[in-house]
């Protein structure tokens, strides 16, 4: 029997109108538009062996700070906990009073450029806004840090840039928040960090925020697929060309492995 073609899906509304007769022998070549709750849909796809470009866990880490908390928790700051309700929260209370952390910071789910990030006097003060409605679950803590470098790096391939991010006036660094940014330079042990971030979330290109303390140590903050270029050397269409370029190397590197 001669083996089916390979069919490459490059947008959602064809994989949504074929999504239930996809194989092994379809690569998804975009990443999925998917509300809150779908998520599932993923699996189902990992589950039937559907190749995706980029990786399930790669979209989703970029749809979630709290999905980013749980897979790279050995790359983050100690103490970055998760609360996904009241009996976790309260766990996250002794954790934080056991090492006398007094402010701290939590990150709302599936917000971005700055949105969505609140800084508290004390991990009590969370919880009561989170049990008195508030705040909705799940969430990310984490320890307020106050003197350190805030670092993006661009990895698209061979081509990597960095920038600091500061803001003098408010502890958010988001140049969406107001801030400036300046080139620095990327350091061997920076670029091992985050080549080791990429390969735990699998992640064939990314923006990755990092926390770089005065003695060097390097803690990440966020990771996503794409993000803004304010602040980057590169200009859009390079950016867009690198990305192209990426996703037809994997398209044929994993055609070759479907057609062994």
């Amino acid at each position: 029997m001669t083996d089916s073609p390979i069919v490459i899906i490059d947008n959602n509304d064809h994989l949504l109108q074929s999504f239930h007769t996809l194989t092994t022998r379809t690569i998804i070549n975009c990443r999925l538009r998917l509300i809150p709750g779908e998520e599932h849909l993923l699996v189902d796809l990992l589950e039937r062996g559907v190749p995706l470009i980029p990786s399930a866990t790669a979209q989703l880490c970029s749809r979630s700070k709290v999905h980013q908390a749980r897979i790279f928790s050995e790359f983050m700051l100690p103490n970055t906990v998760v609360a996904y309700d009241v009996n976790s929260l309260l766990g996250s209370i002794s954790t934080f009073n056991a090492n006398d952390i007094r402010d701290v910071v939590i990150k709302r789910d599936r917000k971005n450029g700055g949105i969505g990030i609140h800084r508290f006097a004390s991990i009590e003060d969370v919880y009561n806004l989170a049990e008195l409605g508030s705040l909705a679950y799940p969430f990310v803590i984490q320890p307020l840090i106050r003197s350190f470098k805030d670092i993006r790096l661009l990895v698209l391939g061979d081509y990597t840039e960095a920038y600091e991010r500061n803001n003098p006036n408010n502890f958010r660094k988001n140049l969406h928040c107001g801030g400036s940014s300046k080139p620095v330079e990327i350091s061997d042990d920076l670029l091992g960090f985050c080549q080791n971030v990429l390969q735990r979330g699998v992640f064939p290109y990314a923006h990755i925020d990092i926390m770089e303390m005065p003695d060097g140590r390097h803690y990440l903050t966020e990771i996503n697929l794409r993000g803004g270029l304010k602040g980057a050397k590169i200009n859009s269409g390079r950016y867009q060309q690198l990305i192209d370029d990426i996703h037809k190397r994997m398209i044929t590197s994993l055609t070759a492995k479907i057609t062994l």
